[in-house]
């Protein structure tokens, strides 16, 4: 990825054949097949690349049994095909990037004979429409055998398991490896730049944008024959834009996770709490060393902060606590994390957790905006060849096929399960240290270690007994555009979802790195760390793990 200010200065005023505004799971996945099919492409994301809600999922690539259970319990058709296209993408995910998408094991607890019967039919049907794409076959698992593989259940009453396979993935890496790939064979990203305007030309029809940079607040135009709208919760807001007075598309969905300690040296399975006391579904993870629970499903605004409050806490961990021996309090929280899923409104659901989690492209007559609505992570790729089919058919030019369904993403080529030992063997660093850089790099991880190995310093921990390097630092500055304290730690690392506290701790330390990279002053250094630790202050305060005031 070029540095930022290259890119800014390479599309000011530029030309393109499409435009993609917003850089999350769809618009990523569109810029990325676009440029593959030799369209001249730039990407426009108003804040980080898959911030907002494509960094706020549950980390599952799946064809989701919630929806398959509504699909036979409704006779919905709909549900069923979304179901089916996720379980084909799902393969592709992990064929594609497998440095930061892995198989897992997930367990149904069973409390009688006829639950085991009953998820053992459901799973087999899962099985089955996956097909050939299947990970592993489900199966039922004894009192004995599901305590091993998930040591933290409670055997009272336990009857015994259902395992099915699903894949697990880390969804920032997953989306700054589609917008590296897409800039690798020359398009042009840029983030922190929100779109203010679309300009049109004589017929109506848009044929510009106008830009303005989040940090100087300069504004710049920049032209294109088609214009991609893939903001997600933002889809509306854009479509307005373009044509004032058009109905709005969305309804919102907001989810909620928390994160807890967790053993990650006995516990590599997850735990599927399959119906809450108001019918909905929850999910206990393993990941990166934590247990990640979630999600919930509540009606919201634009409006609405995405912070998680005690009740929402409260919430997951009532329910998760009836299924483990060892109930969880909420001051052993060290962290969690809200978003907003995008729903296409449908007339008949009155309640958004029923809402099918499809996608639907709409070509605007009027101006010729093309928006990707709807959908779910699992699917970005088909959603961004559904988008992109409609670009090249708006634009009248000859079929042009997508090539993304086996297209290796950046990052993946060479990589495979124990490519951590190479980095190990080459290098001379901890296994700690090796798997935590190939799980987040994949094949990179070498470029991070070169950078390590420029500056003495910079091969030290961030924070003392965690295994992120200060090159990692530098790293995202340098290829991934990283512009703020948030970007590296929320984001590239992934050091502020493992804990709030050290991401606090860690804060001044990035600061001042990025400061040397980023020509920041020492008062602007200091403005910087001072508002990302007033906001993680906050989001601890929501929660109830502090009390005092924040940090001003």
């Amino acid at each position: 990825m070029k540095p930022r200010w290259e890119t800014l200065h390479a599309i000011a005023g530029g030309s393109f054949d499409v435009c993609v505004i917003g850089g999350g799971a769809t618009g990523a996945g569109c810029a990325w097949d676009a440029q593959l099919r030799g369209l001249k492409t730039v990407l426009i994301e108003a804040g980080d690349f898959a911030s907002a809600t494509s960094s706020a999922s549950t980390k599952l690539v799946h064809g989701g049994v919630r929806y398959l259970q509504q699909a036979v319990s409704d006779l919905d058709l709909g549900q069923y095909q979304v179901v089916k296209r996720a379980l084909h993408e799902r393969r592709l995910m992990l064929d594609n990037a497998p440095h930061v998408v892995h198989p897992l094991e997930i367990l149904v607890p069973c409390y009688s004979g006829w639950e085991v019967f009953y998820y053992r039919v459901g799973m087999k049907i899962y099985d089955a429409i996956a097909g050939k794409g299947n990970l592993f076959p489900s199966c039922y698992r004894s009192v004995a055998e599901s305590i091993a593989h998930m040591p933290m259940l409670n055997p009272a009453r336990l009857v015994g398991t259902v395992a099915y396979g699903d894949g697990q993935f880390d969804d920032v890496r997953y989306g700054l490896a589609l917008v590296q790939s897409f800039t690798a064979v020359g398009g042009d990203a840029l983030n922190h730049a929100r779109v203010v305007g679309l300009l049109k030309d004589a017929s109506g029809r848009l044929a510009g944008a106008e830009i303005e940079d989040a940090f100087t607040h300069a504004r710049f135009t920049l032209g294109a024959r088609a214009f991609v709208n893939a903001t997600g919760p933002l889809s509306d807001h854009v479509r307005e834009m373009a044509r004032p007075g058009i109905g709005q598309r969305l309804r919102l969905s907001k989810g909620v996770h928390i994160l807890l300690p967790l053993d990650s040296e006995t516990t590599r399975d997850a735990i599927l709490i399959p119906k809450t006391d108001d019918g909905r579904v929850i999910f206990a993870i393993p990941w990166l060393g934590r247990l990640l629970v979630g999600t919930t499903d509540d009606e919201a605004t634009l409006e609405d902060e995405m912070l998680v409050s005690r009740r929402e806490a409260d919430y997951l961990l009532r329910h998760l606590n009836r299924y483990v021996a060892h109930p969880f309090a909420r001051d052993q929280i060290v962290s969690a994390f809200a978003g907003v899923r995008p729903l296409v409104a449908h007339k008949d659901a009155s309640d958004t957790r029923k809402l099918i989690r499809d996608h639907e492209v709409e070509v605007e007559p009027e101006s010729g905006l093309i928006s990707v609505l709807g959908g779910k992570w699992t699917t970005h790729r088909a959603m961004a060849e559904d988008g992109i089919n409609a670009v090249v058919q708006r634009l009248g030019m000859a079929e042009k096929p997508c090539t993304t369904a086996h297209h290796l993403l950046n990052g993946a080529n060479g990589f495979t399960a124990d490519y951590w030992q190479v980095l190990v063997n080459n290098y001379g660093v901890p296994p700690a240290l090796a798997q935590h850089l190939a799980e987040k790099f994949g094949t990179n991880a070498t470029q991070v270690l070169e950078i390590a190995g420029q500056e003495r310093p910079w091969g030290s921990p961030i924070v003392e007994g965690l295994p992120p390097i200060r090159a990692e630092i530098v790293y995202s500055v340098r290829y991934e555009m990283a512009m703020t304290i948030e970007d590296v730690l929320a984001r590239r690392l992934g050091l502020q979802l493992f804990s709030w506290a050290s991401a606090i701790e860690a804060a001044p330390l990035v600061g001042s790195l990025m400061a040397g990279l980023l020509g920041w002053n020492a008062t602007e250094t200091q403005q910087a760390v001072d508002r990302y630790v007033y906001r993680i202050s906050r989001l601890m305060r929501k929660i109830g793990l502090v009390r005092d005031t924040p940090v001003a």
